[in-house]
Protein backbone atom coordinates (compact mmCIF):
# COMPACT_ATOMS: atom_id res chain seq x y z
CA UNK A 1 0.00 0.00 0.00
CA UNK A 2 1.37 3.33 -0.97
CA UNK A 3 0.48 5.74 2.02
CA UNK A 4 0.50 9.63 2.06
CA UNK A 5 0.92 11.10 5.39
CA UNK A 6 -0.80 14.60 6.69
CA UNK A 7 0.65 16.19 9.34
CA UNK A 8 4.14 16.51 9.99
CA UNK A 9 3.96 16.90 13.95
CA UNK A 10 4.94 15.35 17.18
CA UNK A 11 3.84 12.06 16.27
CA UNK A 12 5.00 11.88 12.77
CA UNK A 13 8.12 10.62 13.34
CA UNK A 14 7.14 8.01 15.48
CA UNK A 15 4.60 7.01 12.22
CA UNK A 16 7.72 6.70 9.83
CA UNK A 17 10.03 4.57 12.26
CA UNK A 18 6.53 2.24 12.08
CA UNK A 19 6.62 2.52 8.05
CA UNK A 20 10.17 1.56 8.49
CA UNK A 21 9.88 -1.91 10.12
CA UNK A 22 6.43 -2.41 8.89
CA UNK A 23 6.12 -6.26 7.85
CA UNK A 24 3.12 -5.76 5.22
CA UNK A 25 4.16 -3.93 2.16
CA UNK A 26 3.45 -0.32 3.40
CA UNK A 27 5.15 2.48 1.54
CA UNK A 28 5.55 6.44 2.12
CA UNK A 29 5.31 8.16 -0.67
CA UNK A 30 4.40 11.38 0.16
CA UNK A 31 4.01 14.09 3.43
CA UNK A 32 1.77 17.04 3.12
CA UNK A 33 2.22 19.95 6.15
CA UNK A 34 1.09 23.01 6.49
CA UNK A 35 4.47 24.72 6.53
CA UNK A 36 6.07 23.89 3.23
CA UNK A 37 10.03 24.30 4.39
CA UNK A 38 8.95 22.08 7.23
CA UNK A 39 6.92 19.56 5.25
CA UNK A 40 10.22 19.55 2.77
CA UNK A 41 13.20 18.55 5.68
CA UNK A 42 10.60 16.13 7.26
CA UNK A 43 10.58 14.44 3.94
CA UNK A 44 13.95 14.74 3.38
CA UNK A 45 14.52 13.36 6.90
CA UNK A 46 12.12 10.43 6.30
CA UNK A 47 13.60 9.90 3.04
CA UNK A 48 17.00 9.19 4.84
CA UNK A 49 15.18 6.39 7.37
CA UNK A 50 13.39 4.71 5.10
CA UNK A 51 15.93 4.84 2.25
CA UNK A 52 13.68 5.92 -0.78
CA UNK A 53 12.21 9.04 -1.90
CA UNK A 54 9.64 10.50 -0.06
CA UNK A 55 7.84 13.76 -1.72
CA UNK A 56 6.91 16.70 -0.02
CA UNK A 57 3.55 17.21 -0.98
CA UNK A 58 2.04 21.04 -1.62
CA UNK A 59 -1.72 19.70 -2.08
CA UNK A 60 -3.69 16.83 -1.45
CA UNK A 61 -3.24 14.22 -4.71
CA UNK A 62 -5.47 11.11 -5.26
CA UNK A 63 -2.89 8.64 -6.38
CA UNK A 64 -2.35 7.18 -3.00
CA UNK A 65 -3.64 3.58 -2.00
CA UNK A 66 -3.66 4.87 1.96
CA UNK A 67 -3.35 7.75 4.08
CA UNK A 68 -2.40 8.60 7.52
CA UNK A 69 -3.98 11.38 9.22
CA UNK A 70 -2.31 13.24 11.99
CA UNK A 71 -3.34 16.77 12.06
CA UNK A 72 -4.70 18.90 14.95
CA UNK A 73 -8.40 17.80 15.14
CA UNK A 74 -8.86 21.42 14.21
CA UNK A 75 -7.28 20.43 10.79
CA UNK A 76 -8.95 17.46 10.82
CA UNK A 77 -12.69 17.66 8.00
CA UNK A 78 -11.16 19.06 5.30
CA UNK A 79 -8.47 16.32 4.56
CA UNK A 80 -10.90 13.88 6.06
CA UNK A 81 -13.54 15.16 3.34
CA UNK A 82 -10.92 14.83 0.50
CA UNK A 83 -9.93 11.49 1.34
CA UNK A 84 -13.36 10.51 1.74
CA UNK A 85 -14.58 11.83 -1.38
CA UNK A 86 -11.55 10.04 -3.03
CA UNK A 87 -11.94 6.57 -1.34
CA UNK A 88 -8.57 6.61 0.13
CA UNK A 89 -8.49 4.51 3.27
CA UNK A 90 -7.59 6.35 6.40
CA UNK A 91 -5.74 5.18 9.29
CA UNK A 92 -6.78 8.40 11.77
CA UNK A 93 -4.86 9.80 14.94
CA UNK A 94 -6.97 10.20 17.88
CA UNK A 95 -8.97 12.14 18.88
CA UNK A 96 -11.10 12.17 15.73
CA UNK A 97 -12.52 15.51 16.31
CA UNK A 98 -12.31 18.31 18.89
CA UNK A 99 -16.34 17.40 19.81
CA UNK A 100 -18.70 13.87 19.59
CA UNK A 101 -20.90 15.98 16.98
CA UNK A 102 -17.63 16.50 14.88
CA UNK A 103 -16.27 13.36 15.23
CA UNK A 104 -19.68 11.84 14.18
CA UNK A 105 -19.65 14.19 11.37
CA UNK A 106 -15.84 12.99 10.54
CA UNK A 107 -16.64 9.10 10.04
CA UNK A 108 -20.29 9.30 8.77
CA UNK A 109 -18.21 10.97 5.73
CA UNK A 110 -16.51 7.70 5.49
CA UNK A 111 -19.29 5.36 6.02
CA UNK A 112 -21.61 7.54 3.54
CA UNK A 113 -18.36 6.72 0.75
CA UNK A 114 -18.24 3.20 1.91
CA UNK A 115 -14.18 4.11 2.89
CA UNK A 116 -12.55 1.98 5.18
CA UNK A 117 -11.54 4.15 8.46
CA UNK A 118 -9.41 3.04 11.44
CA UNK A 119 -7.70 4.15 14.32
CA UNK A 120 -4.77 5.12 16.21
CA UNK A 121 -5.58 3.65 19.23
CA UNK A 122 -2.42 1.54 19.45
CA UNK A 123 -2.27 0.43 23.28
CA UNK A 124 -4.92 -1.98 22.00
CA UNK A 125 -1.84 -4.09 20.09
CA UNK A 126 0.43 -3.75 23.20
CA UNK A 127 1.11 -7.77 23.77
CA UNK A 128 0.27 -7.92 27.49
CA UNK A 129 -3.65 -6.00 26.61
CA UNK A 130 -3.82 -8.46 23.99
CA UNK A 131 -3.35 -11.27 26.62
CA UNK A 132 -6.04 -9.71 28.86
CA UNK A 133 -8.37 -9.06 25.98
CA UNK A 134 -7.87 -12.57 25.43
CA UNK A 135 -8.98 -13.64 28.89
CA UNK A 136 -11.67 -11.86 29.28
CA UNK A 137 -13.46 -12.73 25.93
CA UNK A 138 -12.67 -16.78 26.56
CA UNK A 139 -14.45 -16.01 29.46
CA UNK A 140 -11.33 -17.36 31.61
CA UNK A 141 -11.59 -14.59 34.36
CA UNK A 142 -15.50 -14.96 35.24
CA UNK A 143 -17.61 -11.80 34.35
CA UNK A 144 -15.82 -8.32 35.10
CA UNK A 145 -17.01 -6.60 38.08
CA UNK A 146 -15.03 -3.13 38.60
CA UNK A 147 -12.68 -1.26 36.12
CA UNK A 148 -10.24 1.51 37.61
CA UNK A 149 -8.29 3.02 35.40
CA UNK A 150 -5.77 5.29 36.32
CA UNK A 151 -3.15 7.83 34.15
CA UNK A 152 -0.71 9.78 36.70
CA UNK A 153 0.87 11.39 33.96
CA UNK A 154 3.38 14.25 33.95
CA UNK A 155 3.30 17.66 31.46
CA UNK A 156 6.32 20.46 31.92
CA UNK A 157 4.39 23.94 30.95
CA UNK A 158 6.18 24.39 28.25
CA UNK A 159 4.17 22.02 26.71
CA UNK A 160 1.18 23.63 27.23
CA UNK A 161 2.93 26.52 25.71
CA UNK A 162 2.82 25.37 22.24
CA UNK A 163 0.02 27.24 20.60
CA UNK A 164 -3.54 25.86 20.60
CA UNK A 165 -2.30 23.14 22.98
CA UNK A 166 -5.15 22.63 26.03
CA UNK A 167 -7.30 24.61 24.04
CA UNK A 168 -10.95 23.50 22.96
CA UNK A 169 -10.64 25.57 19.62
CA UNK A 170 -7.46 23.38 18.53
CA UNK A 171 -7.75 19.84 20.84
CA UNK A 172 -11.20 19.33 21.85
CA UNK A 173 -10.01 19.75 25.75
CA UNK A 174 -7.04 18.94 27.86
CA UNK A 175 -5.98 15.65 30.17
CA UNK A 176 -8.94 13.52 28.89
CA UNK A 177 -9.23 14.20 24.90
CA UNK A 178 -5.36 14.14 24.37
CA UNK A 179 -3.64 11.90 27.14
CA UNK A 180 -6.21 9.66 28.99
CA UNK A 181 -8.23 8.48 25.72
CA UNK A 182 -6.02 6.36 25.46
CA UNK A 183 -6.16 4.35 28.51
CA UNK A 184 -10.16 5.03 28.71
CA UNK A 185 -10.19 3.47 25.59
CA UNK A 186 -8.15 0.41 26.08
CA UNK A 187 -10.93 -0.05 29.64
CA UNK A 188 -13.51 -0.14 26.94
CA UNK A 189 -11.99 -2.70 24.92
CA UNK A 190 -11.99 -4.53 27.74
CA UNK A 191 -14.97 -3.98 29.62
CA UNK A 192 -17.42 -2.90 27.29
CA UNK A 193 -19.38 0.34 26.71
CA UNK A 194 -20.63 2.20 29.65
CA UNK A 195 -24.29 3.65 30.21
CA UNK A 196 -24.06 6.19 33.10
CA UNK A 197 -21.39 8.14 34.67
CA UNK A 198 -20.48 11.07 37.34
CA UNK A 199 -17.29 13.31 36.64
CA UNK A 200 -15.03 16.24 37.89
CA UNK A 201 -12.52 18.18 36.05
CA UNK A 202 -10.62 21.14 37.17
CA UNK A 203 -7.56 23.02 35.68
CA UNK A 204 -4.80 22.95 38.63
CA UNK A 205 -2.71 25.82 39.36
CA UNK A 206 0.32 23.60 38.39
CA UNK A 207 -0.70 24.56 34.51
CA UNK A 208 -1.65 27.79 32.33
CA UNK A 209 -3.83 26.25 30.54
CA UNK A 210 -7.52 26.69 29.34
CA UNK A 211 -8.80 22.70 29.71
CA UNK A 212 -8.35 20.68 32.34
CA UNK A 213 -5.15 19.19 33.62
CA UNK A 214 -7.03 16.64 36.47
CA UNK A 215 -10.32 14.60 35.44
CA UNK A 216 -11.99 12.07 37.65
CA UNK A 217 -15.23 9.71 36.85
CA UNK A 218 -17.20 6.81 38.33
CA UNK A 219 -19.19 4.53 35.50
CA UNK A 220 -21.29 1.94 35.32
CA UNK A 221 -20.78 -0.33 32.44
CA UNK A 222 -23.73 -1.29 30.45
CA UNK A 223 -22.97 -4.85 31.88
CA UNK A 224 -24.05 -3.62 35.17
CA UNK A 225 -19.92 -3.39 35.89
CA UNK A 226 -18.78 -0.58 37.81
CA UNK A 227 -15.59 1.89 37.02
CA UNK A 228 -13.44 4.06 38.42
CA UNK A 229 -11.36 7.05 36.36
CA UNK A 230 -8.72 9.00 37.50
CA UNK A 231 -7.14 11.48 34.70
CA UNK A 232 -4.37 13.93 35.09
CA UNK A 233 -0.69 15.65 33.42
CA UNK A 234 -0.13 16.76 37.17
CA UNK A 235 1.56 13.52 38.71
CA UNK A 236 4.68 14.63 38.30
CA UNK A 237 7.33 13.24 37.74
CA UNK A 238 4.92 10.61 35.55
CA UNK A 239 4.38 6.88 35.70
CA UNK A 240 2.87 4.41 33.70
CA UNK A 241 -0.71 4.36 33.18
CA UNK A 242 -2.54 1.59 34.65
CA UNK A 243 -5.88 -0.65 34.56
CA UNK A 244 -7.44 -2.76 37.51
CA UNK A 245 -9.80 -5.22 36.22
CA UNK A 246 -11.71 -7.33 38.79
CA UNK A 247 -13.60 -10.04 38.07
CA UNK A 248 -15.28 -13.13 39.61
CA UNK A 249 -12.60 -15.26 39.46
CA UNK A 250 -9.36 -12.65 39.73
CA UNK A 251 -7.98 -9.25 39.78
CA UNK A 252 -5.65 -8.55 36.62
CA UNK A 253 -3.23 -5.53 36.42
CA UNK A 254 -2.13 -4.40 33.76
CA UNK A 255 0.20 -1.20 34.08
CA UNK A 256 1.73 0.37 30.74
CA UNK A 257 2.55 -3.40 28.89
CA UNK A 258 3.04 -5.60 31.86
CA UNK A 259 0.30 -8.00 33.35
CA UNK A 260 -0.06 -9.42 36.79
CA UNK A 261 -3.37 -11.89 37.68
CA UNK A 262 -4.26 -12.65 40.89
CA UNK A 263 -6.47 -15.43 40.84
CA UNK A 264 -8.97 -15.74 43.99
CA UNK A 265 -7.69 -18.98 44.85
CA UNK A 266 -4.28 -17.38 46.24
CA UNK A 267 -2.26 -18.43 42.98
CA UNK A 268 -0.42 -15.34 41.17
CA UNK A 269 0.67 -14.89 37.32
CA UNK A 270 2.88 -12.49 35.98
CA UNK A 271 2.07 -12.50 32.11
CA UNK A 272 4.36 -9.36 31.16
CA UNK A 273 5.50 -9.73 27.79
CA UNK A 274 9.86 -9.36 27.11
CA UNK A 275 10.42 -5.76 25.80
CA UNK A 276 7.99 -4.01 28.08
CA UNK A 277 8.80 -0.17 27.24
CA UNK A 278 8.27 3.37 28.64
CA UNK A 279 4.66 5.25 28.08
CA UNK A 280 5.46 8.59 27.64
CA UNK A 281 3.77 9.26 30.88
CA UNK A 282 6.57 11.82 31.99
CA UNK A 283 7.72 15.39 30.81
CA UNK A 284 9.05 13.51 27.18
CA UNK A 285 5.66 12.67 25.47
CA UNK A 286 7.37 10.58 23.02
CA UNK A 287 9.19 8.30 25.07
CA UNK A 288 7.22 5.32 23.64
CA UNK A 289 8.55 2.63 21.24
CA UNK A 290 6.81 2.81 17.86
CA UNK A 291 6.16 -0.74 17.67
CA UNK A 292 2.56 0.07 18.67
CA UNK A 293 2.09 1.88 15.77
CA UNK A 294 3.71 0.01 13.66
CA UNK A 295 1.13 -3.13 14.87
CA UNK A 296 -1.59 -0.54 14.06
CA UNK A 297 -0.73 0.45 10.98
CA UNK A 298 -0.26 -3.37 9.82
CA UNK A 299 -3.62 -4.13 11.22
CA UNK A 300 -4.61 -1.00 8.77
CA UNK A 301 -3.23 -2.51 5.91
CA UNK A 302 -4.09 -6.05 6.69
CA UNK A 303 -7.72 -4.83 7.48
CA UNK A 304 -8.22 -2.89 4.12
CA UNK A 305 -6.91 -6.25 1.85
CA UNK A 306 -8.84 -8.60 3.35
CA UNK A 307 -11.75 -6.39 4.05
CA UNK A 308 -12.38 -6.98 7.91
CA UNK A 309 -12.62 -4.22 10.62
CA UNK A 310 -9.64 -3.06 11.60
CA UNK A 311 -8.75 -3.30 15.72
CA UNK A 312 -9.68 0.17 16.20
CA UNK A 313 -12.60 0.87 14.45
CA UNK A 314 -15.45 3.85 13.79
CA UNK A 315 -18.12 2.55 16.25
CA UNK A 316 -15.61 2.07 19.23
CA UNK A 317 -13.54 5.58 18.73
CA UNK A 318 -16.94 7.44 18.95
CA UNK A 319 -18.09 5.60 21.75
CA UNK A 320 -14.59 6.94 23.73
CA UNK A 321 -15.37 10.55 22.41
CA UNK A 322 -19.31 9.70 24.02
CA UNK A 323 -17.70 8.62 27.16
CA UNK A 324 -15.45 12.40 26.97
CA UNK A 325 -18.69 14.30 26.17
CA UNK A 326 -20.58 12.69 28.79
CA UNK A 327 -17.72 13.47 31.40
CA UNK A 328 -17.91 17.13 30.35
CA UNK A 329 -21.50 17.28 30.54
CA UNK A 330 -21.91 15.83 34.28
CA UNK A 331 -18.86 17.60 35.61
CA UNK A 332 -20.87 21.10 34.45
CA UNK A 333 -24.01 20.00 36.12
CA UNK A 334 -22.71 18.11 38.94
CA UNK A 335 -25.37 15.16 37.89
CA UNK A 336 -25.21 11.37 36.63
CA UNK A 337 -26.16 11.51 32.72
CA UNK A 338 -26.04 8.69 30.47
CA UNK A 339 -23.28 8.38 27.79
CA UNK A 340 -25.08 9.25 24.64
CA UNK A 341 -23.17 8.12 21.05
Amino acid sequence: MDIVMIGAGMVAQTHVLALRDNAVGARLVGVLGRDAERTRAFSAGASETLCYDVAALAALGTGADGAILITPPDARLEYAQGLAAAGVPTLMEKPVERTLGAARGIVDLYAQADVPLAFCFQHRTRKAAQMLKAWLDAGDLGDVVHVEMRVPWWREQAYYDAPGRGTYARDGGGVMINQAIHTLDLGLWLAGPVAVLQAMMRTSPLHQMEAEDIAAALMTFCSGATGVLSATTTAYPGEAESITVTTTKARAHLEGDSLRIDWLTGEREDLSPEGASDTGGGADPMAFTHAWHQSILEDFVTSVAEGRSPIAPPAEALHVHAVIDAMERAARSGTTVEVVQ
